[in-house]
């Protein structure tokens, strides 16, 4: 009997035991994170602004003619370079050449009366120091010729304008350039003003730039400015900045820029896309790529890998300045030290990581 309660007692504290490790949790490794990493970089005092632009004519004006009238022919389309004095474009000239009969007859009347009024002064002149006509009767014929001239004088002012006129249906180029636009087309009834066709004037050409104002703010004076060609670096030329509008766009508050450029190549056509770069000052600094930011201690930290050991480590650190993509760091970090940049969120202090890119 007493053997048997031993066997039961026995029993039962081994299954106890057995149901203790069953119940208990083998402690579990903690994971290696994989993350990118970036190394430190000191970047040096000063720094290069590069802003987008295109090229545009330094002198720019639209061609339009003086005088209404019915557009019969435009002998010049986009592209097309003219010389100074080319007829570009013609009105209809039958109205202007009515108009300049009807002035010349008028004209013609008012000399023919001028001859009548002057041959009439002298016969009373003459009459009166003979003393066979009245002081009366020569003021009037003296009062006739100066109606007369008069009259003449403005017949010859309306003949002359619309001689003028007639030469108003010729629109002629006032200076050698390329015609970049064009405003109507023939057989239009076009008003005085209206713009026919827009040309580029030859002999120098602008780099056009929208640039923001902390740009200009922190700019230097009258700085130096390198455009090239988008799709072909290499080409390029330099120039100094030309014009600044007094106000921003309403939109984009940018100000437009307009950079003279310095014997252009003549791969700078007008309307190519080029990058405009400027150095502008600064101070040196530790910069890192803005995605390595975290937080501790309600200040700023990166987490630091130690490649000795693939462990991270959590570093407060003091900001000098920032944008969306880069970070400039014043204090807290040494050149060539290696930082997280993706990942920051799963980290903790001593925990082991795997730098994506390399071997597990």
């Amino acid at each position: 009997m007493k053997n048997s309660l031993n066997r039961r007692r026995a029993s039962l504290a081994l299954l106890l035991l057995l149901a203790a490790c069953g119940s208990g949790e083998a402690p579990v490794a903690d994971p290696v994170r994989p993350v990118r990493v970036a190394a430190v970089e000191r970047r040096a005092a000063g720094e290069t602004l590069t802003l987008p632009g295109q090229i545009q004519a330094q002198d720019e004006v639209s061609l339009s003619f003086r005088i209404d009238g019915r557009m019969v022919e435009r002998l010049v389309n986009v592209g097309d370079t003219v010389k100074a004095g080319q007829v570009v474009a013609r009105l209809d000239p039958e109205p202007t050449r009515n108009a300049l009969r009807a002035a010349r007859a008028n004209l013609t009347a008012a000399m023919g009366q001028q001859t009548l009024a002057r041959n009439d002064y002298e016969r009373q002149e003459t009459l009166l120091r003979q003393g066979w006509t009245t002081r009366a009767r020569y003021d009037a014929a003296a009062q006739a010729l100066k109606a007369a001239e008069a009259q003449v004088d403005a017949a010859q002012a309306q003949f002359d304008t619309a001689q003028d006129r007639l030469g108003y249906t010729e629109l002629v180029a006032d200076g050698p350039g390329t015609v970049t636009a064009r405003g109507a087309e023939p057989g239009e009834v076009v008003a005085a003003g209206r713009m026919i066709v827009h040309l580029a004037r030859q002999g120098g050409r602008d780099a056009v730039f929208d640039v923001p104002a902390s740009a200009i703010r922190d700019a230097p004076g009258n700085p130096l400015v390198t455009v090239s060609l988008v799709s072909d670096p290499a080409v390029r030329a330099t120039g100094r900045v030309r014009e600044v509008a007094p106000q921003a766009d309403p939109v984009t508050r940018t100000f437009k820029v307009r950079v003279g450029l310095q014997d252009p190549p003549d791969a700078l056509r007008l309307g190519s896309t080029v990058n405009g770069s400027i150095q502008v000052g600064g101070v040196g600094g530790i910069e890192i790529p803005a995605t390595a930011l975290t937080q501790a201690n309600q200040q700023p930290a990166v987490w630091i890998v130690d490649r000795a050991t693939n462990t991270v480590a959590l570093r407060n650190i003091d900001l000098d300045r920032y944008d969306l993509a880069r970070v400039t760091v014043a204090r807290g970090l040494e050149a060539d030290e290696i930082v997280v940049t993706a990942g920051v969120q799963a980290l903790r202090p001593g925990q082991k990581v795997r730098i994506l890119g390399e071997g597990s």
